[in-house]
C-alpha cells in the first residue's frame, strides 16, 4: 500500500507544478504523484521553505477513511469556501515572505 500523509499546514508544492494542499482537506501525495523520500523527508520536517513540518505520515488505511467521511459529514459547502479561503490567504501571505 502506498504511504499517505494528512496536510498539517497548507502549502503549495513547489517540487509538483505548484500544486496547492490544504490543511485538513487533502492528502499527500496526490493520485499520480509518487515523491522521492527525500522530498517527503523535507516536508515531514521544517526542512523546507516554509520552515514547519507541512505532512504528518498516517498509519493505517482505516485513519484514512475515517478522516475523509468525517470531513464529509462536518464540512457543508459554506464551511468547504470558507476553508479554502483563509488557506489562499495563508499561502499567498507564505510567497510573499519568501519574494
Amino acid at each position: 500500500m502506498e504511504e499517505k500523509y494528512e496536510v498539517i499546514h497548507s502549502f503549495k508544492d513547489l517540487k509538483d507544478n505548484e500544486h496547492i494542499y490544504h490543511k485538513d482537506i487533502d492528502f499527500y501525495p496526490r493520485e499520480g504523484l509518487k515523491p522521492t523520500k527525500k522530498r517527503i523527508e523535507a516536508l515531514e520536517t521544517d526542512k523546507n521553505k516554509i520552515g514547519v513540518p507541512l505532512i504528518r505520515k498516517i498509519d493505517t488505511e482505516e485513519k484514512i477513511e475515517s478522516k475523509e467521511e468525517q470531513t464529509e459529514k462536518e464540512m457543508t459547502e459554506d464551511t468547504v469556501e470558507e476553508k479554502l479561503k483563509e488557506t489562499s490567504e495563508e499561502i499567498n501571505t507564505e510567497v510573499k515572505t519568501d519574494e
